[in-house]
């Protein structure tokens, strides 16, 4: 595909955009309101039986209460600087947006995709993910993408339909 004054992004990934990536999709939906709701009720009952609780009792709310809130983003921040390091990560990609599409390249690889092939598009926080299917996605933090990124979500207006776009 031959691009069109296109708007080039040097894109390279750190463990912290790694980790608001994972967090989102660990917290959204149903499994959010799930770890929230269990974190909030064994936190309560902790504090309601901390009287009559048994120290072993004590620790198992302790634990349960902070599974949620604390070990899971830990453990995912974890992976996040471990996957971080990979070279796929760490050598970063360019990618260059135009009305025809968008052209990812790392070192000798390039694809290109048209907006059509483009599954949806979602602003989280200070991120646009840009999901080729359901498993597939490119990030794109606003940190990377500076003064260019007003273009590119309108050039995201104009080529997608808005049933693909969220909070764009």
């Amino acid at each position: 595909m031959e691009q069109k004054n296109p708007l080039i992004l040097d894109v390279k990934l750190t463990a912290k955009d790694l980790w608001k990536f994972s967090l989102y999709h660990s917290y959204k939906g149903f499994q959010g309101v799930f770890s929230f709701l269990f974190s909030a009720a064994a936190l309560y009952v902790l504090l309601a039986t901390w009287t009559t609780a048994t120290l072993s009792y004590r620790i198992l709310m302790i634990v349960c209460s902070l599974m949620f809130t604390v070990w899971q983003p830990f453990v995912l921040y974890m992976k996040a600087a471990k996957q971080a390091k990979r070279s796929v990560i760490h050598d970063g990609m360019t990618l260059s947006f135009s009305a025809e599409g968008i052209v990812v390249t790392q070192g000798q690889e390039k694809l290109e995709l048209l907006w059509k092939d483009v599954m949806a598009v979602k602003r989280v926080g200070k991120m646009l993910i840009i999901y080729m299917d359901r498993i597939h996605a490119y990030l794109l933090p606003d940190s990377v993408a500076g003064e260019k990124a007003p273009e590119i979500t309108a050039l995201m207006k104009e080529n997608m339909p808005p049933e693909r776009r969220k909070r764009i």
